[in-house]
């Protein structure tokens, strides 16, 4: 079909691959190679890291290096990556650049040391444009927009078929009041795709997200993709549904815990989208949602509760805003903008009466129908994510396992 990506995945697809009507395929790869910077190397000295040791990690990189070019992915798409060490930099350059790649490297704000870096292919794509998206926040989170067009014979059946790649990596949620962070990071980036396709006018196109989202499948942010039209690529090759999120691991965190938290997002332009910012309040409602059903609460007392002091039988938007900063979603740096605030108090309002009734409290708030499954990332980890123990007797820095192209890995932030 016109404009489409018929076949995108993360595990080790042959680039020689076609479906039965023999289109083109690429492949993608997504990575966190865990930044020597942030590499323990003793359980008993917390400060001694790999980058103190340039032979750890140094042979490491290589070994990496290596099992990407025998990949050979068209796409790579690296978090952590050390753009503070020039050496390594260079290594991945040269070595990358030797083997037909172009890539683009991106540091966090804030001189954090660690960083993105992405590579395509020059056999299967052109570089159209390259963009940095900095988030300016808490984290000093980044993501990187790649608008690419595939070249001959890839792009036999659609003379000038283009694709937008985006490679970031996600807040670890340290605790609950950085949750809404990690919404508000996806939310950025959606908006500054938006925003890009119509600087430029483009039409309609796939568009890819990778990259490390620290969430698994139960969380909020997934829910926000798969309300835009997302679909990860490593579920539908393996036909996957939303519910099965112990099918697959990419990571081991460094709580022990292994679980899916990196994704190789896909949209492709037939597919129907909310709007952006309905999705985006009906993702921060759920997060509201789940808070007050966490506490027991009913309908009718979760009702009452918004209405705070109030005797009428309605929410007022001052309620609405104590209430907000009762769960925590507001009060803080990290918490809800004031023009995110009306945003909600808007979606929510149907009648524009300035006044929420019950009714629309049951419509906006209450009964949408995102699952209420709890994600470890409200930073009280509760989850039991499953502990494998043979993990620890492997060289998790370079084990690779077929989740996401990737591997288990131990990570420090």
């Amino acid at each position: 079909m016109k404009g489409r990506i018929s076949k995108i995945g993360s595990y080790a697809i042959s680039s020689s691959i076609r479906d039965q009507h023999q289109q083109p395929c690429i492949s993608c790869t997504t990575f966190n190679i865990l930044a020597p910077i942030y590499k323990r190397l003793s359980h008993k000295d917390q400060s001694l890291r790999e980058s103190d040791n340039r032979a750890y990690w140094l042979g490491r990189n290589h070994r990496i290096i290596d099992w990407l070019l025998y990949e050979r992915s068209s796409i790579i798409c690296l978090q952590e990556f050390w753009v503070g060490n020039e050496e390594l930099v260079n290594l991945y350059e040269k070595r990358l650049g030797d083997a037909g790649y172009l890539s683009y490297k991106l540091g966090r704000t804030n001189n954090r040391g660690d960083g993105l870096l992405t590579a395509v292919h020059k056999d299967y794509f052109r570089v159209v444009n390259s963009r940095d998206l900095l988030f300016n926040d808490c984290g000093d989170r980044v993501a990187q927009l790649l608008h690419v067009e595939l070249v001959p014979p890839y792009s036999q059946y659609d003379a000038h078929q283009e694709v937008l790649i985006v490679n970031t990596h996600l807040l670890f949620p340290h605790d609950s009041t950085l949750s809404i962070v990690r919404l508000q990071q996806v939310y950025k980036i959606l908006q500054y795709v938006e925003s890009y396709q119509k600087e430029v006018n483009l039409s309609p196109m796939p568009i890819i997200l990778c990259g490390d989202w620290n969430g698994s499948k139960r969380g909020h942010v997934y829910k926000f993709l798969r309300s835009q039209g997302f679909v990860s690529s490593y579920d539908t090759a393996h036909r996957y549904t939303d519910s099965d999120a112990h099918k697959w691991v990419s990571h081991r965190n460094h709580r022990g815990n292994i679980c899916a938290v990196d994704f190789i997002w896909l949209l492709n332009p037939n597919r129907y989208r909310k709007l952006l910012k309905t999705s985006w309040s009906e993702a921060v409602f759920g997060m509201f949602r789940y808070l007050l059903r966490r506490a027991s609460l009913t309908a009718e007392d979760a009702f009452a509760f918004l209405k705070t002091d109030n005797d009428g039988d309605h929410i007022t938007f001052m309620g609405f805003c104590e209430t907000l900063r009762q769960l925590n979603l507001t009060g803080h740096c990290n918490g809800l903008t004031t023009k995110e605030i009306k945003d909600l108090w808007t979606q929510a309002d149907i009648d524009g009466n300035g006044l929420l009734d019950y009714k629309e409290f049951q419509q906006r708030i209450w009964n949408q129908t995102w699952s209420e499954q709890r994600d470890a990332e409200d930073g009280e980890a509760k989850e039991k994510l499953r502990s494998v123990s043979s993990l620890d007797r492997l060289d998790r820095s370079h084990v690779a396992v077929p989740a996401l192209g990737g591997k288990k890995r131990e990570r420090g932030t």
